[in-house]
């Protein structure tokens, strides 16, 4: 059975699009393969599909830039001279912007300025007031939060210290850690003078040796301080 022709137009079902040019590009690709091997010819074949995937064959035999050396000389045109030429005018930009940007930045810093007019003095001048503004900005801005940090970590440190002193009040609580209130006993089981027992209050503090084998250190763990009324 015969094939059908088929109409030449462009494919508009991306996915068929997609597999007929897979198909016809491995076809064609096998095609300059056997012209490369029946004929000793070098081919050179580069497509750019509308995924932008790029796909190329060239001759085992040669190389891509062999290949258009040959071109050149066969042809008799040059392919990167222009490529070369606009590429030095882009360097030739580049360096008078670069020779710019370094005389501005020499004039702001005070030098360079003898070929300088009045209105461009003036210009300059507006110029720096402003970076002086916002570099000062800035600095106030640094500065402000350095000093909300200082002012957490003070915060912090209160926190700290009001919750070690409610820690200390109810230690005072503990039998260890308590206030003696009768100081007539006190006297009579320590032998305090009558002055010191007339005190409103006594705090005992029992505090544990730091050599428990010292002998020195084992004759008392209490240490008593008179609270002043």
């Amino acid at each position: 059975m015969a094939r059908g022709k088929i109409q030449i137009k462009k494919i508009e079902n991306s996915t068929n699009r997609q597999v007929t040019y897979s198909k016809r590009r491995n076809g064609l690709f096998k095609k300059a393969n056997e012209l490369t091997v029946l004929c000793d010819a070098k081919v050179s074949i580069i497509m750019v599909s509308c995924t932008e995937k790029l796909h190329e064959y060239i001759s085992p035999s040669i190389t891509t830039k062999q290949f258009f050396d040959q071109y050149q000389k066969a042809s008799g045109i040059d392919l990167w001279n222009s490529h070369y030429e606009k590429m030095q005018e882009e360097l030739r930009q580049l360096k008078d912007v670069n020779t710019n940007l370094r005389r501005q930045i020499r004039q702001r810093l005070g030098d360079c300025l003898e070929n300088v007019g009045f209105e461009e003095l003036l210009d300059l001048e507006r110029e720096s007031q402003e970076a002086v503004y916002i570099i000062r900005e800035r600095k106030l801005k640094v500065i402000g939060n350095k000093l909300e940090t200082c002012k957490k970590k003070v915060r912090s440190a209160q926190d700290v210290y009001k919750k070690l002193m409610h820690e200390f009040d109810i230690r005072g609580e503990d039998p260890q850690y308590g206030l003696i209130e009768d100081a007539g006993e006190y006297e009579a089981l320590y032998g305090y003078p009558p002055h010191i027992a007339a005190a409103p209050r006594i705090l005992t503090l029992r505090l544990q040796p730091n050599h428990p084998n010292d002998l020195h250190a084992a004759t008392s763990d209490l240490t008593t301080y008179a609270l002043l009324g």
